[in-house]
């Protein structure tokens, strides 16, 4: 029989599904792996929904780079907030969900056998999309904390490096870096003729007076950065499926094509609900912050116990921790002994790139504190117990 194509057989397998199948055979396990949030969009984006038209004309496909609406709403938003000034010299473009304007990313900026640098731990879907395009994705050791290491990043550049890929705050470990860092790695993609692409999905998830910073508001930063965001987390919107980037306007001809072939357009009711969304502003998600705090903190006690064997830095973003376990056991056999022995989820650290020990990555954002709390319990016994054998 015919066989997949070798490029998609290299790609690894997503350890999501794999985690939901043992969560799904082993009833009463809480969920401390898939990164969501616990609440679900404003109540102006439901209303929306109802009042969504119902001409003929408004359920046909919409415009490659988005609803005009959407569009410029999220043009106020990024200038206000993220000082970023999209036009002239950028696009933006509404996509279906912040992996997909990825995914864009990549094909619209590198070619089989080029390279993308990727500091590690990295967020598994970035890693894959760039296997899927034939791509060789080139892992980089970060520093203490899981913060960049410019120097590393500066060495791992070759002929073939197209991009260097930031993600902040982090998705697995919750790092936020510094604006003088992420300067420093945008300026370097500038000098030597590179794309910095900079992930910012959790960019209102920061705790305490850490500050979120754009590399895309950095002047004469628009030629050579890409910017991506998502709606998923921070309106609750991910079903809903609505990302967008900010591209230099030169790719807008590659986007346009990837674009028209992979989807043609975000759907047009989800952008609807999306402009709501966005109008409602950052006070939305703001005010679940505190609860999100309190359960940082709480899981950051439970899992610096003298008596656990982990390792845990400091996480001021998002809403993860990653943890070094410190055992001689794999990290998928700890995180399957977890959830069938003890009934708490975890997602393990080899999928995120950190293959030099057993790393799992915890998460707090889809549980409300009273279940939040158990979870923790759950996970410090069955660390102790597992390890200890």
């Amino acid at each position: 029989m015919p066989a997949q194509s070798r490029r998609l057989a290299a790609v690894q397998t997503p350890v999501i599904p794999i985690i939901g199948r043992w969560t799904a055979e082993t009833p009463g396990t809480i969920s401390l792996g898939q990164g969501i949030v616990s609440y679900g969009p404003p109540p102006e984006a439901i209303e929306a929904l109802r009042r969504f038209p119902t001409r003929p004309e408004d359920h046909r496909y919409g415009p490659i780079e988005g609803t005009r609406g959407l569009v410029a709403a999220l043009e106020r938003k990024l200038a206000a907030e993220n000082r970023i000034g999209v036009r002239p010299h950028s696009r933006l473009v509404v996509t279906a969900g912040g992996n997909l304007a990825f995914m864009i990313a990549v094909l619209a900026i590198a070619d089989p056998d080029d390279e993308i640098i990727f500091p590690v731990p990295f967020y598994f879907n970035h890693e894959m999309a760039a296997a899927m395009a034939a791509c060789r994705a080139v892992p980089v050791a970060t520093s203490a904390g899981y913060q960049l290491d410019l120097d590393a990043i500066a060495r791992a550049i070759t002929p073939r490096t197209r991009a260097v890929v930031t993600v902040s705050p982090n998705n697995p470990t919750g790092a936020v870096y510094p604006e003088s860092d992420l300067r420093a790695v945008n300026a370097l993609c500038r000098k030597r003729e590179l794309f910095h692409v900079h992930d910012e999905t959790y960019e209102y998830f920061t705790y305490g007076q850490t500050a979120h910073f754009s590399p895309g508001s950095i002047d004469g930063a628009a030629a050579h950065t890409i910017s991506l965001y998502s709606l998923s987390k921070s309106f609750g919107l991910a079903s809903w499926r609505v990302g967008y980037m900010v591209i230099p306007e030169q790719l807008w001809e590659a986007v346009n094509k990837i674009q028209d072939t992979v989807l043609i357009c975000a759907p047009v009711v989800s952008q609807h609900v999306a402009e709501a969304a966005v109008g409602v502003g950052v006070s939305y998600p703001r005010q679940f912050l505190g609860s999100l705090d309190r359960m940082r903190r709480l899981m950051f006690d439970a899992l610096r116990s003298d008596d656990l064997p982990c390792d845990v830095p400091v996480s001021p973003g998002a809403f993860y921790y990653f943890v070094k376990v410190r055992t001689q056991m794999d990290d998928l056999t700890l995180t399957e002994r977890l959830i069938r022995e003890h009934r708490v989820a975890v997602v393990p650290g080899s999928v995120f790139g950190a293959t030099n020990g057993c790393y799992i990555r915890v998460s707090y954002g889809a549980l409300d504190e009273e279940t939040a709390e158990a979870g923790v319990e759950r996970l410090v016994t069955g660390l102790k117990k597992i390890c200890s054998e």
